[in-house]
């Protein structure tokens, strides 16, 4: 169950070096670091521009990244859940510690 009072719909996403933006319906513009989301940090311009918006404007979906976003959890705050390969090693040290 979502905590916002109406659903937010994407009608445009934009980038820059370090942003994501994004155009809702209602007029509103989001701007979300993609720190917060390591795959299009990672990813070429070309890439980045090849977002589909999904679900009437409710996420955002890039088939070359196999990355997507719910418009709804942007506005929220929330980040990538997606467990990165650089903490492998951490995770690995820490559960044998725990053994």
């Amino acid at each position: 169950m979502s905590t916002l009072a109406v659903e937010p719909l994407a009608i445009r996403v934009d980038f820059d070096a370090d942003t994501m933006w994004l155009e809702l319906a209602d007029g509103r513009r989001l701007g979300v670091p993609l720190a917060y989301f390591p795959r299009l940090l990672r990813a070429t311009p070309a890439q980045r521009s090849r977002c589909v918006i999904s679900g009437g404007g409710k996420g955002l979906h890039w088939e070359d990244l196999d990355e997507d976003i719910l418009v709804s959890a942007l506005l929220l705050g929330v980040k990538d859940r997606t467990r990165s390969e650089q903490h492998e090693p951490a995770l690995a040290r820490d559960r044998k510690a725990g053994d």
